[in-house]
């Protein structure tokens, strides 16, 4: 291995410091943004990244390797959601682009196929807002419908407002929000009668469920087996824990795949072709997602699932004794989310949840404000069974120290625009 110079150690030193204020995710601070599976699978994924960070995933003849990488993690993430010989996909950057492209493939298939000019997606109030992205960017219109008392997606009334311009039906499993799994199966009806596209977003849920299933939970279908799905998308940088910058999207069949890609020669430069939104990308996720994927393997996966939905399932416990809170719904994977209890009037929080958000970050931890209702989200995974007796402790102690003080607190933003 090459000795650094003193300018590269200089420059490669000033990144770190850099770094020295960001969250400890490592440690498990953080409830949300980033997967530990500690650290082993993440140098697997580091070295792996490193070898391939600068080849480029847009030309495959240049780069077979990236073929390789990318066509056996597709296939596995196949084996894991029921596909067969004739389902087909690609790896994408991340989950938002794996729904912009499952949109996307949607309007094609609607403009080719049945002549829709003004496509609309027919979705539930809980489906992740990277579908309002898609419909803004690619031209279609977006029919939200307010979910069940429960959170799940209501098909009878996402049935009264499909019409015949409409080109998709989407689920959630689980939906981000509350963490619950849409009806998939009465989804797809509704897409099969109407010969229309259906997409299960399982960026969340897609490594998970597979194997809570195979640890014998009782999970609702919601992949391949259930006639009418029509698409899925499933992060590996989330609980596959690869590193950032790998999705999967997966289409029932080669024909519905090819209504995501992109082919032009009208230009100067000969044909070009894409599988996606972006042209130029790294081979680092591609690699890295093949190792860790490799590294891990079944057992790994099983044993990873198994951690991360005890603590799920710990908290969510806990939830439920702290004088005030409210769990909003009973996690069907390993997401959550609670709040305060509402007063004697049936409207007014007991308190400000999000004030409690500011108290646990002063603490280190990390936690998601959302609503409406006022809400606090965890996204549990592998590295929380070591801290969530802490954060439980320091969960109970601010909410007390909210509830009686009367602290107020501010939503923030799941992203900034600067």
């Amino acid at each position: 291995m090459r000795v650094m110079d003193s300018r590269s150690q200089e420059v490669l030193a000033q990144v770190a410091e850099i770094g020295q204020s960001d969250l400890r995710w490592k440690d498990g601070r953080a409830f949300s943004l980033a997967y530990y599976a500690g650290p082993e699978v993440q140098e697997v994924a580091d070295r792996a990244y490193a070898m391939y960070g600068s080849t480029n995933g847009l030309n495959a003849d240049a780069f077979p390797s990236l073929k390789k990488f990318q066509a056996e993690v597709v296939s596995t993430v196949n084996r894991w959601v029921h596909g067969d010989d004739i389902s087909a996909g690609f790896m994408t950057s991340g989950g938002t682009e794996s729904i912009l492209l499952a949109v996307k493939a949607a309007r094609e298939r609607g403009r080719k196929e049945f002549g829709i000019t003004q496509p609309n997606v027919v979705l539930p109030t809980s489906a992740h807002a990277a579908f309002e992205k898609a419909c803004y960017y690619f031209g279609l219109e977006s029919r939200r419908v307010v979910v069940r008392s429960d959170w799940r997606a209501d098909v009878e009334a996402m049935r009264q407002i499909v019409d015949e311009n409409t080109v998709l039906v989407v689920g959630s499993a689980p939906q981000y929000p509350q963490g619950v799994i849409d009806p998939i199966v009465d989804i797809a009806a509704l897409a099969r009668e109407r010969n229309i596209n259906c997409h299960v977003d399982a960026c969340m849920g897609g490594v998970t469920l597979t194997f809570l299933e195979q640890l014998g939970e009782d999970i609702p279908l919601w992949d391949f087996r259930v006639d009418g799905v029509t698409s899925i998308s499933v992060d590996l940088h989330k609980y596959g824990y690869t590193s950032k910058g790998a999705s999967v999207i997966l289409h029932r069949n080669r024909q519905l795949r090819s209504y995501q890609t992109f082919t032009t020669d009208n230009w100067l430069g000969g044909f070009y072709g894409s599988s996606g939104v972006l042209g130029t990308k790294s081979g680092g996720p591609m690699a890295a997602a093949w190792a860790v994927m490799n590294y891990l393997g079944d057992e790994g996966y099983l044993r990873l699932t198994e951690s991360a939905r005890a603590t799920t399932r710990q908290l969510a416990d806990a939830i439920q004794t702290i004088d005030g809170l409210q769990l909003r719904a009973i996690p069907d994977s390993t997401l959550l989310s609670f709040g305060a209890q509402l007063g004697e009037d049936g409207v007014t929080p007991l308190f400000d949840v999000y004030a409690v958000a500011d108290g646990l970050a002063a603490k280190g931890w990390y936690v998601d404000k959302q609503g409406p209702p006022d809400s606090l989200h965890c996204t549990v995974n592998a590295v929380h069974h070591q801290v969530i007796d802490e954060f439980i402790v320091d969960l109970g102690h601010n909410v007390a120290k909210v509830r009686d003080a009367g602290t107020t607190g501010s939503m923030g933003s799941y992203g900034t625009i600067e």
